[in-house]
């Protein structure tokens, strides 16, 4: 589905991405793991198109996007919620998952999916409430609808469970599961929760200093002692 070869970004003059190569592939699970300021963030923006990369190619589904516009890659189906969520705090729950649909022709464009509050029911509640009125949680919520709205292929999912309450923690990953499962869509999931991240994993790479150094199999995750590479 995607797949990375030699991508290099810098910032000024600090080389921050090194020859990182990467796949996420269709109907799994890729955890990006290592510590704050590796790299990871980076990566997701350049996968966007947010940050430009120096070098290297990004091809999804077979074509390259390395030149194309952010809004061209999520028309491709390329899904984002970025760290931090970034709704729109003055938006209704509603408006902001009409913003989601803004890649979307035809009939479409103009509905909300009932897929999206199958997935999150609170937000079917909530459509008249500003964004910037509901729970962390809640807002995490409908980021992730917001990036579902347009059906995406890819979804990228940077520290999602970042400020959540266990409760919703529990929600998030039992949605991404079935997207993968069921729907057989391809995520890229950025987190500092390892056992978030673990229970989640078909396949893992840790990064440090820029560069992937470790990567495997989710299953084998415990056997390879990942969580105690993320301490060195």
């Amino acid at each position: 589905m995607l797949t990375i070869n030699h991508l290099n970004q810098y910032y000024g003059g600090s080389h921050i991405l090194r020859d990182v190569s990467l796949e996420v592939r269709p109907g799994s699970c890729t955890v990006l793991l290592g510590r704050n300021g590796v790299g990871k963030t980076t990566l997701l923006k350049t996968i966007m198109g947010l940050v430009a990369a120096r070098s290297g190619s990004l091809r999804f589904g077979g074509q390259d996007i390395g030149k194309l516009a952010p809004y061209q890659r999520v028309r491709c189906g390329i899904g984002y919620v970025p760290q931090g969520r970034e709704i729109f705090n003055r938006l209704t729950v509603e408006e902001n998952l009409m913003m989601g649909l803004a890649p979307v022709a035809g009939a479409g464009a103009g509905r909300i999916p009932e897929r999206i509050f199958d997935l999150f029911p609170v937000l079917g509640k909530m459509l008249r409430r500003r964004g910037g009125d509901l729970s962390g949680g809640q807002q995490q919520q409908l980021a992730i609808g917001r990036a579902l709205a347009a059906d995406p292929k890819l979804l990228i999912l940077d520290e999602p469970t970042e400020g959540i309450q266990p409760s919703i923690i529990k929600e998030i990953g039992a949605v991404i599961r079935m997207l993968v499962t069921e729907r057989k869509m391809a995520v890229l999931l950025v987190e500092q929760y390892y056992e978030f991240a673990e229970s989640l994993a078909d396949y893992y790479a840790v990064m440090s200093r820029g560069q992937i150094t470790h990567r495997g199999s989710g299953a084998r995750m415990k056997e390879e002692n990942v969580v105690g590479l993320l301490a060195i």
